[in-house]
């Protein structure tokens, strides 16, 4: 299935003016249970953070994350890098256009990127599952970010991740390179490249693998299928956002066994 196909019809959408690309990040952030991980870790993180921070949102993408971080302290820099030049292109383009002066974004290969400076905290959200050189990413990681800094990171897990299930599944995302990591994998390789601690944990368990079907994955495919169904997806959500809505609240909030994604916290 391709994804990247749907996005730039969603950029082209959500880029008519600086309120619709607000709401695009909005809408993102109810949809996604990803981001509710993600921001409930950065929430806690920022309050334990004193005066200004460096920080890094590797693969930024949309820049979703880029500004939920400008949110939480104005105090702080925020570099976006992406392999994607028409993304950091129209990145620089809306951020400056709403006046976010301490955001940039810039390209930058992930194995290789060498920053004027370090970072406090590095943010990498549903970019390794699409790099092969992960070795390489996790070591550069470990030479950037300064001792004491967070490297958070949102990937799929081998336990259905990518919608693979078994050996005869292919990705439901035809960009993934890998299917998902293995726990033990993942924090084997980050010990390797510097890192004191490692805390992962699984996301979308039982609830948060349901609500992804039914938010994601089926519109995903109605839109592959035929760019129509973007008339009817306002409906399609309507009736299916409060029940996703409780599953994420759900899935949030148990400790889940297992899941097809991880979330990854590793201390330099």
């Amino acid at each position: 299935m391709k994804y990247d196909p749907i996005k730039k019809s969603l950029g082209k959408v959500f880029n008519q003016s600086i309120f619709l690309r607000k709401l695009l990040y909005y809408l993102l952030d109810l949809l996604l249970l990803r981001s509710w991980y993600i921001k409930k870790i950065l929430k806690k993180w920022a309050k334990q953070q004193n005066g200004h921070r460096n920080i890094l949102d590797a693969g930024s993408g949309f820049g979703q994350y880029t500004y939920f971080l400008q949110s939480l302290n104005k105090n702080w820099s925020i570099t976006g890098v992406d392999v994607k030049q028409e993304q950091i292109d129209d990145c620089n383009n809306f951020f400056k256009k709403a006046g976010y002066s301490q955001v940039k974004f810039e390209y930058g290969d992930l194995t290789n990127y060498t920053p004027a400076q370090k970072f406090d905290l590095i943010l990498c959200v549903d970019v390794m599952e699409h790099i092969e050189e992960d070795v390489s990413v996790f070591n550069n990681y470990g030479k950037i970010l300064n001792e004491g800094g967070l490297l958070l990171i949102s990937t799929p897990s081998d336990l259905g991740g990518s919608d693979v299930h078994d050996e005869h599944d292919s990705s439901f995302i035809d960009e993934h390179v890998r299917d998902g990591y293995n726990v033990e994998d993942i924090k084997t390789k980050i010990f390797n490249a510097g890192f004191k601690k490692v805390e992962p944990v699984y996301s979308y368990g039982r609830f948060g693998s349901i609500s992804w079907k039914i938010s994601m994955k089926f519109p995903i495919m109605m839109l592959n299928f035929s760019k129509l169904f973007f008339i009817i997806l306002p409906l399609y959500y309507i009736i299916v956002f409060p029940i996703a809505f409780i599953l994420n609240t759900l899935d949030l909030n148990s400790v889940n066994k297992s899941g097809t994604g991880l979330i990854v916290k590793a201390f330099n």
